[in-house]
């Protein structure tokens, strides 16, 4: 199942199912009101109802299917929005794909252990929205399509073979790099975290408590410059999990992205970074297709909208 945020053609935000094969979303405040179910406002809230959240939509679904009442839109006339706002800060790791590794080094080895940093949530932004170049501060501004993780219980030292129970979904994040900064600064927070350097969407998918492994690509300007598999990575998602967990709780609504393939910018010969009017394109099948645009800066409509969100 495949949820996700949207405005209706009239201005009316709330979040809804994705039918993939009609390409409509059904709207949780219409199912709400048309089978009065009791559903949370926004997926955040969903998240934070854990179990509970997930069988009370199955419930109203269950009785959309026996009798359509609620009216479902065209995904083609509702705008996707970010699917929620995250409290804390998206917490990613690094060098978690041996060929990521190599076009960096070539004489590098796999780290023994994992590589986490962070992104602050300021950087989020939603699908269709701009990938900022932020000239003022850095030059060298670069993509990474990646699976990442939403964390569905609250709970601290996991043990791998429980972590599943712990996740809500799964979605798709770029973890957008200044190259400069990152290096300029010997660390990593300061270029992950500039506005608009964590696109995320365009859903959810939910519903899967069962290892599974996703394919990742990446285009810029249609031209296809990564393609990896969660199947590669060097620390799996049990192991990311139950190592992060250990002394420190994990909420409702914790991201954890999970790495990059390689084939980013940097790693060609010239680089390859991000010029104005750039389409980076990042799909994982099973969850959809994540696109923004890159300018010199984002509209201030677009930082108003994440304020209000």
């Amino acid at each position: 199942m495949k949820i996700a945020t949207f405005t209706s053609p009239s201005g009316f935000r709330q979040w809804g199912v994705i039918d993939e094969e009609s390409q409509t979303i059904l709207g949780s405040a219409d199912l709400e009101e048309a089978y009065f179910s009791f559903l949370p406002e926004t997926i955040e809230e969903l998240i934070n109802l854990g179990d509970e959240g997930v069988l009370l939509l199955a419930s109203a679904l269950e009785k959309h299917n026996e009798t359509p009442v609620a009216v479902p839109y065209n995904l083609s006339d509702v705008t996707i929005e970010t699917p929620f706002s995250p409290h804390r800060n998206i917490i990613c790791v690094g060098k978690n794909y041996r060929e990521h590794i190599v076009e960096f080094d070539k004489t590098a080895d796999e780290p023994e252990f994992p590589i986490f940093f962070s992104k602050l949530p300021t950087a989020v932004t939603g699908p269709n929205r701009v990938i900022p170049l932020h000239p003022n501060a850095t030059s060298q501004v670069d993509y990474e399509g990646e699976l990442a993780i939403i964390i569905g219980k609250r709970a601290s030292n996991i043990p791998e073979d429980e972590v599943y129970d712990h996740i809500f979904g799964y979605t798709i994040i770029n973890d957008v790099t200044a190259r400069d900064l990152q290096k300029r600064h010997n660390q990593w927070f300061l270029g992950k975290s500039l506005d608009g350097f964590c696109p995320m969407g365009p859903a959810i998918l939910i519903g899967n408590k069962q290892p599974q492994n996703f394919e990742i690509r990446t285009y810029i300007n249609n031209e296809l410059r990564q393609s990896g598999s969660t199947e590669d990575l060097i620390f799996s998602i049990p192991t990311l999990v139950s190592t992060l967990s250990r002394g420190i709780t994990l909420e409702p609504g914790d991201i954890i992205a999970t790495g990059t393939p390689s084939g980013v910018g940097m790693g060609f010969e010239p680089p390859r970074f991000l010029q104005e009017d750039d389409l980076v394109t990042i799909t994982v099948p099973g969850i959809g297709t994540l696109e923004n645009t890159v300018k010199r800066s984002a509209p201030v409509t677009e930082i108003e909208d994440y304020e209000n969100f």
